[in-house]
């Protein structure tokens, strides 16, 4: 998949954050290039085509990454939008599997550890990714 392009399905999201993996980029930049990138385009969706094509791009579970972690975040991000905007969220985000071992603080500044382990909503927080506050804020 072109990573410049936009991702259609949290597959697609996958596939890059499996390239990126597969070369041992810093969690912290597949967090960006994948998941918020993800979020970025399911929020385009959203805004354009409507809520029943924004759930859509979750209905398939996302082939592994490679990184434990980051398959547990696809998971509370799908859990956490459906949460979020209203439509069911789809079976396979209640995998038990899918939880980060061991736990994920996405921001490398250990200062914000423990505001993240507050902040992080319940999607993220029961699998074991804690992020701040701001991370799904997207301008």
């Amino acid at each position: 998949m072109d990573p410049l392009r936009a991702f259609r399905t949290v597959d697609d999201a996958a596939a890059v954050a499996a390239g990126m993996v597969s070369t041992d980029a810093r969690p912290q930049d597949i967090w960006r290039h994948a998941i918020v990138q993800l979020l970025d385009d399911y929020t385009s969706v959203l805004h354009h085509q409507g809520c029943a094509a924004a759930q859509a791009m979750w209905a398939d579970q996302p082939r592994p990454s490679g990184d434990r972690r980051v398959d547990a975040a696809f998971a509370a991000l799908g859990e956490h939008l459906a949460r979020r905007d209203g439509w069911p969220a789809p079976q396979w985000v209640r995998d038990p599997a899918l939880e980060a071992m061991p736990w994920w603080f996405v921001t490398a500044l250990k200062g914000l550890h423990p505001r993240a382990l507050v902040e992080s909503p319940l999607s993220f927080r029961k699998r074991g990714i804690f992020i701040t506050r701001g991370a799904l804020q997207r301008a």
